[in-house]
């Protein structure tokens, strides 16, 4: 599916997103949301979620979803969108996915009525909710109240799909938890990782939270982080640098997020050629434009990076 943010990709995160973090995520206790049982509902053909907000009557299988926020997860499960935001759709991940479908925002309301939705999904910092639900039910998220987890098991109970969405996060934990103990087995239980993501002009390192993978390594895989990480960023969520200082930052291993098409001239400077882990070749990148969101499909795309990094496999 907060701050201010570093960069556009990161400002985007925060307002439209699910992981990454892809993103920091400020965890709770997975919310007590249930959708109650079709017979609890006036109508067969609809049941009452009960959201952060309170209980909303939805479709028992909503057909038509406008998605202005955790549209990546609503795909993961199979959903239908009808309505996307921008970001998603510019998310290389996603592309195809939305090909066809209406990009809007939550100001776009005579779109959205366009769309004839049967249900609409929007954050909680967005405008003209109370409108949106004159056009369709609308399920309201508040962004990083919810692990990336518990908001995937969320998004199942919304569309209907717990039992699905329950069964990938119960896989999903025990194949990140093998390839954690076997990429300690390989690298030694103390092995560090940092996650480094440069916009060309600045650098930002990443706590266990912030999309880009974070969830993945630390809280997944129970990577470790250098002591210097986790003083300044796993609090915040990250923690703007200067070149000069990504040695202090950097770990035995090191998770660059950048744009794979653009400038980097960073990496001829002395102050990188000398970090170890760039030296030992101990860098895994991946792109920025893919790695901004946590959910599941995003988290599959970079567990498969992650594991031919520092295992050799896929």
């Amino acid at each position: 599916m907060k701050n201010k943010l570093l960069i556009p990709v990161l400002l985007l995160l925060m307002v439209v997103s699910s992981a990454c973090g892809s993103q920091a995520n400020k965890e709770s206790a997975p919310s007590p949301n249930t959708a109650a049982p079709a017979s609890d509902a006036k109508d067969s053909g609809k049941v009452t979620y009960q959201s952060e907000q309170g209980p909303v009557e939805v479709p028992a299988n909503p057909k038509r979803i406008v998605a202005l926020t955790n549209a990546p997860n609503v795909l993961a499960l199979g959903g239908t969108l009808v309505g996307v935001d921008q970001w998603t759709q510019m998310n290389p991940l996603f592309t195809k996915k939305v090909e066809g479908v209406e990009v809007v925002s939550e100001a776009d309301l005579e779109k959205i009525t366009a769309q004839d939705p049967d249900l609409i999904i929007v954050g909680t910092q967005m405008k003209n909710i109370a409108e949106l639900s004159k056009i369709a039910p609308t399920v309201v998220y508040t962004w990083g109240k919810l692990d990336y987890l518990a908001q995937q098991l969320e998004i199942g109970k919304l569309l209907n799909k717990e039992k699905e969405a329950q069964a990938w996060i119960d896989d999903f934990k025990q194949r990140t938890a093998a390839a954690g103990k076997e990429i300690k087995a390989k690298l030694g239980e103390n092995v560090t990782v940092s996650v480094f993501e440069t916009d060309q002009k600045n650098f930002y390192v990443f706590g266990d939270k912030w999309a880009r993978g974070t969830e993945i390594l630390y809280q997944a895989m129970g990577l470790k982080m250098p002591d210097k990480v986790s003083k300044d960023a796993l609090g915040p969520g990250y923690y703007m640098l200067s070149q000069e200082v990504l040695p202090e930052y950097a770990g035995d291993y090191i998770v660059l997020s950048r744009d794979l098409k653009g400038d980097k001239s960073f990496m001829d400077s002395e102050v990188w050629k000398k970090i170890p882990a760039v030296k030992n070749n101990h860098v895994i990148e991946i792109d920025t434009k893919s790695a901004s969101y946590s959910d599941p499909i995003s988290l599959e795309y970079l567990f498969g990076i992650f594991k031919k990094g520092f295992l050799g496999t896929e």
